[in-house]
């Protein structure tokens, strides 16, 4: 059956036009959706761990993230756990909070060219994640004009910094209609739930009450990605969560993660992450030592 469209209802509080949250404790029962809404995201996570999944860029990240995402830019918003004193710090705002005409005056240029960067997602780097991390956790505490003042701040440092990377940085801007949300919804959750198994085209057309060339069309046309090499990307990131926090070998990873030939594994792997998969796992060892 068919679910309806995953678009997310956001609320922000009683005389706010932004809606600011935190949390210092990942919900176990809150099931991860592939969903989308139209107020930009900005989130920050400190001291946390956990997959990121953005338009059709998919990675792990480990201790701590900052990312902008732009209105109606599909994602799966959940991390895996957050570590001893970790916290998560949300923000959710309409492009239009401040008036229509606010971020198209001169002096609000280059929050303007932020937003529309952010329609590929933007991951913050390590020297404005350390600046700017502690002055978004500090907005939980603000209120009224004293948290925009604050905001427009961290939108103006993180519109000015070079130090950030594009998420679906191959100039594909990943936005979706209601319509191809429902059916995404269906297949993300799918793949998120069976990577390491077997998954056919035939079983991921049925679910998504297709024909296999018209799901196969489809998805290309809506990821930019074919359907088995996404699956693939599901599982090395999967493999470098493994590497970087188990004690398991190279080999037990690579079916783990459901792969069944060990080279092949390797190939991709290296594609993915531009090293092996053992020069991988030494540079964890050494990080975290």
């Amino acid at each position: 059956m068919i679910k309806k469209p995953t678009l997310e209802k956001v609320i922000p509080s009683f005389g706010s036009s932004l809606l600011v949250k935190k949390h210092v404790a990942f919900l176990k029962d809150n099931t991860p959706l592939w969903h989308f809404h139209p107020e930009i995201e900005l989130v920050y996570v400190n001291k946390g761990k956990g997959k990121r999944h953005i338009g059709n860029h998919i990675s792990y990240f480990n201790n701590s993230q900052l990312v902008l995402i732009c209105s109606n830019l599909p994602h799966i918003g959940y991390i895996d756990r957050l570590t001893t004193n970790g916290s998560e710090t949300l923000i959710q705002f309409k492009p239009d909070f401040l008036g229509e005409a606010f971020f198209t005056i001169p002096e609000m240029e280059k929050i303007k060219n932020l937003f529309e960067r952010a329609k590929k997602g933007i991951r913050f780097n390590i020297q404005i994640k350390e600046t700017i991390g502690p002055k978004i956790e500090g907005l939980v505490n603000l209120e009224g004009a004293n948290r925009i003042i604050s905001f427009l701040e961290i939108l103006d440092d993180l519109a000015t910094t070079e130090d950030y990377t594009l998420l679906n940085a191959n100039g594909f801007a990943f936005e979706t209609s209601p319509q191809n949300s429902t059916k995404i919804d269906i297949v993300f959750k799918h793949i998120n739930e069976n990577f390491s198994e077997h998954i056919s085209l035939e079983e991921i057309a049925d679910l998504a009450s297709m024909t296999v060339p018209a799901f196969c069309r489809f998805f290309k046309k809506t990821t930019g990605k074919t359907f088995t090499k996404l699956v693939n990307e599901y599982r090395v990131v999967h493999a470098t969560k493994l590497l970087s926090e188990s004690q398991f070998s190279i080999t037990d990873i690579c079916y783990e993660c459901g792969f069944n030939n060990f080279s092949h594994f390797n190939k991709l792997f290296k594609e993915f992450t531009g090293k092996s998969a053992s020069k991988y796992k030494a540079e964890m060892k050494n990080l975290i030592q």
